[in-house]
């Protein structure tokens, strides 16, 4: 069902209505689709950890590089 956009500010409800039953609604704009009126979907919860096991971090990970600071903040002599 394709309706323009002052039909729908007119009848709000009455589309919300039908895009919650099923009907696929196209809001349009002088003539041009916009966006599309359906139901809401539940997204689930982000699982943590879904990695686990697949990634290693190296043990001097957040060890410091002497030459990387230098170029960063110059020497201290």
């Amino acid at each position: 069902m394709k309706i323009s956009i002052s039909e729908v500010k007119a009848n709000l409800s009455k589309f919300v209505n039908l895009a919650y039953h099923g009907q696929r609604i196209v809001i349009l704009k002088n003539n041009v689709p916009l966006v599309d009126l359906v139901p809401h979907q539940v997204q689930t919860k982000r699982t943590l950890g879904l990695l686990e096991g697949q990634i290693e971090c190296p043990a001097d990970f957040n060890d410091e590089d002497d030459e990387l600071n230098e170029m960063f903040y110059g020497s201290d002599s």
